[in-house]
């Protein structure tokens, strides 16, 4: 065995204030003091390097001097804490339109994870893998993102199985809050050709009817077109800003169900970063 000394590029205060989490977690398990292997420190340490680094949690357990088990366990716990802070859909529709955003942006991202032998069918009643994307040609869950102009992530959604449409996910999980805050915050949703049709408030690209196939389009929609995808462009930072700093979202190798859980931790860890320097 090389032991070897190493530096997580995160602030001190982050740690501490998962550490706090931690704690009021314990707190609310009613743990007997002096019964955990880690302190709630250690135990964020452990969390943190995980989400930024990537690092096995076999590893973490191993330098942490603690069984595997226990090691998954505390990284459960650590996912757990962090997506019970993360923000709730109207609240973030509400704070951006207070803090004077023109819009907000959505998209939808394929986070890929390891293989789950689960099986359904697809609307032709042909058996599929469940959390296959063909558009992909990978496993994972679907999860969509809003964003402030800038591509500032502010909410994530609940996952769904990589063969469901960003549309499909949308019309679950968010269309609703999207319209209301059109119609009562005069916050409008730009959004890709995968979410056209999505309805009044959520401006998708123009494309070609049926009938029109072959033929440019019309100038007007043209023009329309080329400044929506402008302004739409910085949507793709939220996702690059989660999955960047949070090398654990590139590749997640728990169950895809907890997709969600472990996107909105990473959306906590961000939010509370961005605050802090902010």
């Amino acid at each position: 065995m090389i032991t070897y000394r190493a530096t997580l590029d995160v602030a001190d205060e982050l740690a501490h204030y998962l550490s706090r989490l931690l704690v009021e977690e314990r707190r609310r398990r009613a743990t007997p003091r002096g019964r955990r292997a880690l302190s709630p420190f250690k135990q964020a340490v452990l969390g943190l390097r995980w989400f930024r680094d990537r690092t096995a949690i076999p590893a973490l357990a191993r330098d942490n001097m603690i069984s595997r088990a226990t090691g998954y366990r505390y990284v459960d716990e650590v996912i757990h804490v962090l997506a019970q802070q993360a923000p709730d859909l109207h609240e973030a529709l509400q704070d951006a339109a207070a803090g004077g955003e023109p819009y907000v942006i959505l998209d939808g991202k394929l986070f890929a994870s390891d293989r789950l032998s689960e099986k359904t069918l697809n609307k032709h009643g042909r058996e599929i893998d469940r959390w296959y994307s063909g558009k992909h040609h990978t496993q994972g869950g679907n999860i969509l993102v809003i964003t402030d102009h800038t591509g500032f992530p502010l909410w994530s959604s609940p996952v769904e199985p990589g063969w469901i449409h960003d549309i499909t996910a949308a019309t679950e999980h968010v269309l609703g809050a999207l319209y209301w805050a059109a119609s009562q915050l005069g916050l409008p949703t730009l959004a890709d050709g995968g979410f056209q049709g999505a309805g009044i408030g959520v401006h998708t690209p123009i494309k070609h009817n049926k009938t029109g196939k072959g033929r440019p389009l019309e100038v007007d929609n043209r023009t329309y077109n080329t400044l929506l995808r402008g302004l739409r462009a910085p949507g793709e930072r939220g996702f690059a800003l989660l999955t960047q700093r949070w090398r654990t979202l590139q590749h997640i190798t728990t169950s895809p169900r907890k997709i969600d859980a472990i996107v909105h931790a990473a959306l906590t860890l961000t939010h509370h970063e961005h605050n802090r320097i902010h």
